[in-house]
């Protein structure tokens, strides 16, 4: 069977040099495996560092890289998939890291009559400390982040609504097409939406597993979960149903606390000191068990501030996203989503027929 491993990147210097050393050690046959390479217009060394990775002789099938244009991941996720001519092809991130099997267990599990797995996706944090930890806990906590069942190593196997590193069946992409350009940040969630509607399920296996770096700095992270909350509101508009009700549980929880203020300055504070208490009560649960479950660190004692923030830049993201529905719907007015979508569809089937000509 025949891999193209993906990969997208925009100024990705410093966090693709891992990967590519954990792609390079991949045991699945280097000649069975095609890797692709989408840059996205990067200022700083990510480009050179393909061309080097390129030009080092790893036993590859082949490496291609693409110059894509736009900086938006679901346009550079779409260039990969015309690009990849693979019988099965494996969507990693550049912030990934992925264990020597990686590859090799996507193929026997694919071979078991699946059309698209994937496995747990745990964060991890480079360059330790005892601050980076403490962001990695709030992270990786269910309070702090997500209940999303592909964020912790599987168990066992189980068939989810969407998965992180998936690995497809070359015909499950040129049923369905690409990914949604008008989407961003959610683009994978109504991609996957639509393989489900098309039929197939999305298989998490135990024996995969891959890792995602988490934001080494409060900063960065405040701004990615708001970024995260405004795509779910503005995803509203275009894909409701990809959505589910726990994403919308920052928003209502600063929906709730809003209106209970209200209550507290027309003199009825009761709901607001029940709602604070419930909050406080289950920030401190979360915390302890982040110290009892990680090995403990000083700053730990600050995750208790760091949960409501993260919290609360989602919550406000989505309401933003939800208002400006409007003037997002006038801006994609015009948009080519759906053409490329469909363009996706035919490069994916012309590739395969390619393919098979050759033969």
């Amino acid at each position: 069977m025949i891999v193209s491993l993906c990969m997208i990147a925009y100024n990705e210097q410093d966090a693709i040099k891992g990967l590519f050393k954990d792609i390079s050690l991949q045991d699945y046959p280097h000649e069975k495996i095609e890797i692709v390479f989408v840059d996205s217009m990067s200022t700083d060394g990510t480009h050179e560092k393909m061309e080097r990775f390129k030009n080092t002789d790893y036993g590859f099938l082949d490496v291609k890289i693409v110059q894509c244009a736009k900086r938006n991941q679901a346009f550079s996720w779409n260039a990969a998939l015309m690009t990849a001519g693979g019988d099965l092809i494996i969507r990693v991130d550049a912030h990934a890291r992925i264990p020597r099997n990686f590859v090799s267990r996507n193929v026997y599990n694919i071979k078991q009559g699946e059309n698209v797995v994937g496995g747990g996706r745990p964060n991890i944090s480079s360059n330790v400390s005892s601050w980076k930890l403490t962001l990695l806990a709030a992270e990786d906590s269910l309070f702090g982040s997500s209940i999303a069942s592909y964020r912790r190593p599987a168990s066992e196997k189980e068939y989810l609504d969407s998965l992180f590193h998936a690995a497809y069946r070359r015909e499950v992409i040129q049923k369905v097409g690409g990914f949604n350009e008008n989407l961003g940040r959610t683009e994978d969630n109504e991609f996957h939406y639509r393989i489900r509607k098309a039929g197939y399920k999305l298989c998490c296996c135990p024996d995969i597993i891959s890792y995602q770096h988490s934001r080494n700095d409060l900063r960065g992270m405040i701004r990615q979960k708001f970024s995260n909350g405004k795509w779910i509101g503005l995803t509203v508009a275009e894909c409701p149903g990809c959505l589910s009700y726990f994403h919308f549980a920052p928003f209502l929880f600063i929906m709730t606390l809003t209106g209970a203020a209200v209550a507290a300055a027309f003199g009825q504070p009761l709901p607001l000191y029940i709602l604070l208490a419930l909050y406080v009560m289950f920030d401190v649960v979360n915390t302890v068990g982040c110290m009892t479950m990680k090995n403990l660190h000083p700053q730990f004692v600050l995750l208790p501030l760091i949960f409501p923030l993260l919290h609360i830049s989602y919550g406000l993201g989505t309401i933003v996203g939800l208002l400006e529905i409007p003037f997002w719907k006038q801006k994609i007015k015009n948009s080519k989503a759906q053409e490329h979508i469909e363009k996706v569809k035919r490069k994916i089937a012309k590739n395969t027929i390619s393919k098979q000509a050759k033969k």
